[in-house]
């Protein structure tokens, strides 16, 4: 264990001097800020996963989680009995149908202003403690709770009035959000105290992230929060079955959606396996991306056997989805080793791979002017590389104290 925790440490420091190595501007980097976030995420991870209440906090969750998704079995069952009643139930129904109850829940306390209250102070709060813009410190939080199409939907009247190396900045943290709907799904199929225990962590190491490779300055002038909720220019609220009836269709939509991408993704990953194998029967997008992935996964410090497989499912993540790994492993993870399973299911739990890049682009497109997106798109590299570091430094961060 020494060496390996010793190797673990070396990596954190790599990860970070990555970010520095690749920032648009050294000098602007505020070191201060960067070293309390480092040692919150350090304090945060230790406390999640070393003491009895940390533990108890995430379990606890993570119980909560569990039985929403029970409560929705029970509309399941009643449409559906034949897909419930079954000795193992499959991917769609266990992980994908809850999110019709999952998603509206959350919907509904946005509606009733619950939930943007909460993102509201703990954003406050992260700027303080941070030093970061009060914005990009509330974008975070609203993400984890959102997601990051919807949390940029409704920041933007503030997308519109940020300069473009603001913009550029949130698109980064784009690609290292999960949505708290989804995480119902993600612990049926993955150990959920390191799925809840990455959530936090991974807001924090997006700020992290993007103060390295994209630092802006922000007067106290342009650090405001121009919109809070998604409420109508009007201010007022559409009836709420209708609110209601549209977050369902909504929901039903993200289900067809993940369903689609995992189904295309996994039968095109297979087409170029078929592909690559008429050249040589070794050759797999697995081993491939192994190869290319492997000295990140040594860093994590995992042995050369695990090093291998988890660099596999790296790659895979990064280039189909968190769906696609976990559908791989989930019949599996419980045997691996404690710091194996720790890393790997931090490492997944995050929206960054190729497809979100499309969909954060898309959403931009709708919402700012063309030199705005022409500055994102333009970015595209600096938020993919945003996305992995940030995966990279949650599973070091969480790594160091699980073995």
């Amino acid at each position: 264990m020494g060496m390996y925790l010793v190797i673990n440490i070396i990596g954190l420091v790599i990860f970070l001097a990555i970010g520095f190595l690749f920032s648009k501007d050294r000098r602007a980097i505020q070191w201060k800020s960067i070293a309390i976030m480092v040692v919150l995420n350090l304090v945060l991870a230790w406390f999640l996963t070393s003491f009895g209440v940390g533990r108890a906090i995430v379990s606890g969750a993570a119980e909560g989680f569990n039985w929403l998704v029970q409560v929705a079995y029970v509309g399941i069952e009643f449409a559906l009995p034949s897909w419930v009643h079954v000795k193992q139930m499959d991917f769609v129904t266990s992980a994908l149908l809850p999110i019709l109850l999952i998603v509206p829940l959350f919907d509904i306390l946005t509606y009733i202003g619950v939930l943007p209250f909460i993102i509201k102070w703990i954003g406050k709060g992260l700027s303080f403690i941070t030093g970061q813009p009060k914005f990009e410190s509330f974008f975070a939080v609203e993400m984890m709770f959102l997601g990051n199409t919807e949390a940029l939907a409704v920041s933007t009247l503030q997308l519109k009035q940020m300069k473009a190396q603001r913009n550029v900045t949130l698109a980064m943290m784009s690609m290292s959000c999960v949505t708290a709907s989804i995480i119902g799904a993600y612990i049926q199929m993955m150990p959920g105290q390191f799925v809840l225990t990455a959530i936090p962590i991974n807001i924090i190491n997006a700020i992290i992230v993007t103060s390295l490779l994209n630092p802006v300055t922000v007067t106290p002038e342009e650090d405001t929060i121009a919109k809070l909720s998604g409420e109508g220019e009007s201010g007022k609220k559409e009836p709420f079955f209708s609110f209601l009836g549209d977050s369902i269709l909504g929901a039903g939509k993200l289900i067809l959606i993940i369903a689609a991408n995992v189904i295309a993704f996994v039968a095109l990953a297979a087409l170029i396996d078929k592909v690559l194998q008429l050249v040589n029967p070794w050759l797999t997008l697995e081993h491939i991306l192994g190869i290319i992935m492997y000295p990140f996964a040594w860093l994590l410090g995992l042995n050369g056997h695990d090093s291998f497989q988890m660099a596999q499912y790296m790659g895979t993540k990064l280039v189909t989805n968190e769906f696609v790994v976990m559908g791989k492993v989930t019949g599996i993870v419980g045997k691996f080793d404690p710091h194996f399973k720790a890393v790997l299911t931090v490492f997944i739990t995050s929206f960054a791979n190729f497809s979100t890049l499309g969909m954060i682009i898309g959403c931009f497109k709708g919402i700012v002017d063309k030199e705005k997106n022409d500055t994102i798109s333009k970015n595209v590299g600096y938020m993919l590389l945003s996305g992995i570091l940030v995966s990279l430094l949650s599973a070091a961060f969480v790594g160091l104290f699980v073995w």
